[in-house]
């Protein structure tokens, strides 16, 4: 059953790992990989990348990608959203701390951060503006 636009903004919401899905030229299948993202309801979803990743120079090119989120307990349910980016800009300490709180552990937020502020290299942040959405609940199995 097809979730309402409340249903799967809240789904998509939650603190899930992605697929990240960009187009990779000519001959070659899309490019998926996981990704952690962040989405408030109503808003654009972010990611956050390396500058001079493959990943963040596919994006720019195709100029959009799509995101699947799914699960399989309490019920079988995913979300995939696409769209166009709306703006990519230089990654700051607070999104990575952000980002970095919704996925670890509190405790370990912070040895994390200062991690990869110091090893990862120039990160960017992509925004992009939801556009089109694929979402299912299919119930328990």
């Amino acid at each position: 059953m097809a979730l309402t636009r409340e249903e799967r903004e809240q789904f998509l919401a939650e603190p899930h790992i992605a697929a990240l899905a960009v187009d990779a030229g000519a001959g070659r299948a899309p490019l998926t990989v996981p990704i952690w993202y962040q989405y408030e309801p109503g808003g654009d979803v972010w990611i956050m990348t390396g500058l001079d990743s493959r990943k963040n120079e596919l994006i720019q090119a195709a100029g959009r990608f799509s995101l699947m989120v799914d699960r399989v307990e309490p019920t079988i349910r995913y979300v995939s959203v696409e769209g166009p980016v709306v703006r990519t800009v230089p990654a700051t300490l607070e999104r990575l701390r952000e980002i970095s709180s919704r996925y670890l552990p509190a405790g370990k937020v912070d040895e994390y951060v200062d991690f990869a502020w110091k090893n990862h290299g120039e990160q960017v942040v992509v925004h992009m503006r939801p556009e089109r959405w694929v979402s299912t609940d299919l119930g328990s199995v």
